[in-house]
């Protein structure tokens, strides 16, 4: 194939047959006048960051780099001032003679490369990185610096102190503010700090793991600490008891609530952050990761007139995301969407949402009652935790409104042994509930670095165990895009049980649970091993993955 360098970059793309002439005409469409074309494509997931980077190097004849174990010299770096590289995504990396080699996230800037000519007496080369790999480099080399020195704050002049701990340009306001931006920009969906006897540790959680990104001194741990305290309006003088607190500020240019948690331990207080994006579209049911046998039963379950559906799976599951989907989908003029939540975490236009507040004995149970006087549609309840809620959300479901609702337990079937532990009533949950779906979050393999090889002995034994062919499964061998981990992101693995007229007899006739998961099976129940397991065989996870989260 013969690629011309004056080639638009969507037809290079076309040519090299990574999108469709379709899918182009698609996203000009929805193209804003001061957005990219690839900065879109890769937002609608139709290329990658590093297929985009590819497809430049073809077309404009510039190298690409990879930084993330690039050594950059003091020097270089002094070259290019932080505010400017924070600005426009440039990083310095070498000089040679009388040029001077910048990595971009867009080489065809040229006015930023004018800019950088006139302040640094050089002629620029310009070289290609994602800006993924930008943002963090320039996170590395130059707000890293100085940090750690005078954290230790003195004992007296206590307002002061609190001043200090107020001021932006303050060491501790700058390495709190320096972290946030971290976690946001690799997607972590917490941030913890752990106290140790001479260090804290700072991990994040990025596609459902903890990993260490920073140890930092031990003299930093009471200036840190009191920082998040004063940003998520805490008391800063109490450090036996946990507290919570919350905040909103906008990191990156993205809305984001902040949940902060604090807890005592033996070397101080620990504390978690949990990051929620607020700025993120719901998500299209259709893009949560459903097959499409267990899409259309979902959607059939959640189209009833009434009748409980319930998500279950362990905290992190995603279990909250899917109702989030399922009631943006069913939200129109036509419908009174009432939701009771804690927390109430997204907040979605033209539904009703009440948080719980025990402060004044607004709980579920009696949260539900007051939505039933509402004349409501349909009611999501943010978790059935106690008999009560259990016992008020089932009745409402029989007097003709349809409820959402989470539930812990293990796989879909249990979740029928759950209710009857609550001292809900056999003939109530097969009158009630339509069904059931069990979830789990599996992390994708990264699209950049994603290889094949010939399925093990006993990959192959447990596909054969359900039936599924397989002679290869794909693996991400570790590159920048996904920080050596081989993933990138996450997909949901569902088990989707519907109570249709056989198994409501069963229930009502107290049948044995084992007879019962047989109906279900013999209806279509596919479990949550084989839906993953044929995830696996479409190169989307790994086995691993899916032994990691299922208990088959």
């Amino acid at each position: 194939m013969t690629i011309k360098k004056n080639m638009r970059l969507g037809d290079l793309l076309i040519e090299s047959g990574m999108i469709t002439e379709e899918e182009l005409q698609h996203t000009l469409e929805e193209k804003s006048p001061e957005q990219k074309l690839g900065d879109l494509l890769v937002q609608k997931g139709l290329v990658t960051e590093l297929q985009l980077i590819e497809a430049l190097e073809f077309q404009l004849g510039i190298p690409r780099v990879t930084l993330y174990n690039y050594s950059i010299d003091k020097t270089i770096r002094s070259m290019v001032s932080k505010e400017f590289a924070k600005r426009h995504l440039v990083m310095p990396l070498k000089k040679d003679k009388n040029k001077l080699y910048i990595a971009m996230a867009d080489p065809m800037d040229y006015i930023v490369m004018n800019d950088l000519r006139l302040s640094t007496g050089f002629n620029i080369e310009p070289m290609i990185a994602t800006k993924d790999d930008l943002i963090r480099s320039v996170s590395k080399y130059y707000d890293v610096d100085d940090l750690g020195e005078d954290f230790e704050l003195p004992e007296e002049e206590e307002k002061e102190n609190l001043q200090l701990l107020e001021d932006e340009d303050s060491p501790v306001v700058k390495l709190v503010n320096q972290l946030l931006q971290q976690a946001v920009v690799q997607q972590a969906s917490d941030v913890h700090f752990d106290c140790m006897e001479t260090k804290i540790y700072v991990r994040f959680r990025i596609d459902g793991r903890l990993r260490t990104e920073r140890s930092l001194p031990k003299n930093m741990q009471g200036p840190l600490i009191t920082r998040i305290k004063i940003m998520a309006n805490m008391d800063i003088t109490e450090h036996r008891t946990p507290q919570d607190g919350r905040i909103k500020l906008s990191v990156e240019n993205r809305k984001m609530d902040l949940r902060i948690s604090t807890l005592p331990t033996v070397y101080g207080e620990k504390i978690v952050i949990r990051l929620l994006d607020l700025s993120i579209v719901q998500k299209d049911i259709k893009q949560i990761g459903f097959d499409s046998i267990n899409l259309e039963k979902f959607q059939s379950l959640i189209n009833q007139p009434h009748g409980i559906v319930l998500l279950t799976g362990p905290t992190g599951s995603g279990k909250t995301s899917t109702m989030y989907s399922a009631l943006s989908q069913l939200n129109d003029e036509e419908r009174n969407i009432i939701t009771i939540e804690d927390p109430v975490e997204y907040q979605l236009e033209g539904i009703n949402q009440i948080q719980v507040n025990t402060n004044v004995n607004l709980d579920f149970a009696t949260g539900l009652r007051a939505i039933l006087r509402q004349d409501p549609n349909i009611i999501m309840v943010g978790e059935i935790r106690d008999r009560k809620t259990a016992a008020i959300a089932t009745r409402a479901s029989i007097t003709g409104h349809l409820v959402l609702s989470t539930l812990h337990t293990n796989d879909s079937i249990s979740t029928i042994n759950r209710l009857k532990d609550m001292g809900i009533e056999i003939y109530l949950i097969a009158s009630s509930l339509n069904g059931v779906v069990s979830q789990r979050l599996v992390r994708k393999i990264c699209r950049d670095c994603k290889h094949e090889r010939k399925a093990s002995t006993r990959e192959t034994e447990i596909f054969s165990k359900y039936n599924i062919p397989i002679e290869t499964v794909s693996y991400g061998e570790g590159c920048p895009t996904c920080n050596m981990s081989g993933y990138r992101g996450r997909t949901a693995i569902h088990e989707v049980l519907v109570i249709d007229s056989e198994m409501k007899e069963a229930l009502v006739n107290n049948d044995s649970m084992v007879k019962i998961r047989d109906i279900a099976l013999k209806n279509g129940l596919k479990s949550l091993t084989e839906d993953g397991l044929e995830k696996v065989k479409e190169g989307i996870t790994t086995t691993e993955e899916i032994l990691q989260v299922s208990l088959e």
